[in-house]
């Protein structure tokens, strides 16, 4: 692999669905040897799919287990019981094992895998799809800054990655993993509001999509507090300013403070283990 925290490492995708496939692809891209990448798959079909889009090995669990120096768990979270279980009695604690999986911490890995084991817990946004995503990544108890190394270097493939301690993934569920949906609800509401006034709804889903990323590259470049941003568009007694106190007439902000502590508080009760 081109990448130095990476070369010489064999990596297996276990699961891949969209997500498992968009960091397959991204990798590849980034200039990793197919020949050091191999998937899982449970469809046969699926499998051929795979070694015919990307020219990587396709095997089973238990030989993934035992050729590839890292294991990149992306199957879902109710699923990940029954790999681990297939999977324990082949894994040497010499192997990175990185879960994608929401809300599963480390120490469940640990329990379940020979003592040593490295594990990095990782909550990847579905913007991987287009290399825009962010990933959020917590070292468990035998992972070392090479182990945290080697999974930036993965994920950084398809977005950003940012390291955490494991006790705030909670919270950062709520803002990046779940986080798109909050821009997709709104983008929603501001179509419907641009129909509401006249415009036919191709035109207000074009100005309304392409203002959100024109804001969304100036926050990301200009380095400039989103209060000094939205200050700029905002003239005294002009429209922005109009529609400003409406949003907070209705309690906008105050409703997502309260969204994202519910979401917050969903990601600890699935963690532990809450339907």
């Amino acid at each position: 692999m081109s990448n130095s925290t990476t070369a010489g490492q064999k990596i297996a995708f276990l699961g891949t669905g969209k997500i498992g496939e968009a960091l397959l692809s991204g990798l590849l891209r980034a200039g990793a040897d197919p020949a050091d990448v191999m998937v899982t798959a449970r469809r046969p079909e699926r499998a051929t799919e795979l070694a015919d889009r990307y020219g990587v090995a396709t095997v089973t669990n238990a030989e993934a287990a035992k050729l590839a120096d890292t294991l990149i768990l992306a199957v879902k979270p109710q699923d990940m019981g029954t790999l681990l279980d297939e999977l324990a009695e082949h894994v040497a604690a010499d192997k990175l094992i990185v879960s994608a999986a929401a809300g599963i911490p480390t120490a469940w890995f640990e329990d379940r895998l020979a003592p040593g084991t490295p594990v990095v817990r990782v909550m990847p946004n579905t913007p991987v799809l287009v290399d825009e995503g962010m990933s959020v990544i917590s070292g468990g108890s035998h992972a070392t800054e090479a182990h945290l190394e080697r999974t930036e270097a993965i994920f950084r493939s398809v977005g950003k990655a940012l390291r955490v301690p494991e006790n705030q993934q909670d919270a950062a569920t709520a803002l990046s993993g779940s986080g798109p949906a909050y821009f997709y609800f709104l983008v929603e509401a501001m179509i419907d509001a641009g129909i509401l006034l006249g415009l036919p709804r191709q035109v207000a889903h074009e100005l309304i999509v392409q203002s959100a990323i024109g804001a969304s590259v100036m926050l990301r470049d200009s380095g400039e507090h989103p209060v000094k941003l939205r200050e700029a568009v905002t003239s005294p007694a002009g429209t922005t300013i109009a529609a400003i106190r409406e949003l907070e007439n209705h309690g906008v902000r105050a409703a997502l403070l309260g969204a994202l502590e519910a979401a917050r508080d969903r990601s600890r009760e699935l963690a532990t283990g809450g339907k």
